[in-house]
């Protein structure tokens, strides 16, 4: 082959190496247990609107903005409930609600990562809550990654919402006095994985 040619050729394909964008490999990162707090909360007696939270959760996330796709894998140590003071916890840990000596972690897997432009609105997936699987989307409120400013390590961050009937899950005491819907507020930071 002419000198040229084999010129001209090396010239086109380093041309379009360095043209054509890198696809981007799915990003991996871990849930921040100390800054991933869900909070639920539930109407009582029609007087008000009591709040609980869980203090220990865990998992991982992926995503992959290229593909517009990702998941989720969270497990939430339901005995980490805190409702405020010691006695309403052990309540809330008894075989009426969370039975937490049966079943110990709330599990939350989401194969499906709904994308609109470059970010993230829906997480649709499974909550397993008291042996029970049942659909489950939470939507995004706030999205946000960006080198973390303290550990500088990519941090994504969002605030998630949805609702669920804990009856769906088999969670039936006092009902209907307390209420049956339960309204999700989970904010969630996790910082990414070294590959």
């Amino acid at each position: 082959m002419p000198l040229k040619l084999n010129s001209l050729l090396l010239s086109l394909t380093l041309s379009t190496a360095l043209t054509t964008p890198a696809m981007a490999a799915p990003a991996h990162y871990t849930i921040d247990g100390s800054h991933t707090f869900p909070v639920f909360e539930v109407d009582h007696l029609g007087f008000s609107t009591q709040r609980g939270r869980f203090n220990k959760t865990s998992g991982t996330v992926v995503l992959d903005t290229t593909a517009r796709s990702g998941s989720v894998d969270v497990s939430i140590d339901a005995g980490s409930i805190d409702m405020g003071f010691a006695k309403w916890n052990e309540n809330m840990r008894g075989e009426g609600y969370f039975h937490t000596e049966a079943h110990p972690a709330i599990r939350f897997v989401a194969g499906q990562i709904r994308f609109e432009g470059e970010n993230p609105v829906a997480a649709i997936g499974q909550l397993t809550l008291l042996g029970v699987t049942r659909p489950l989307t939470l939507t995004f409120e706030r999205f946000r990654c960006a080198p973390h400013p303290m550990h500088k390590r990519e941090t994504c961050g969002a605030d998630l919402r949805g609702s669920l009937k804990r009856s769906d899950f088999g969670m039936t005491k006092s009902l209907p006095s307390v209420g049956d819907e339960i309204r999700l507020h989970v904010p969630v930071e996790a910082y990414r994985t070294p590959e």
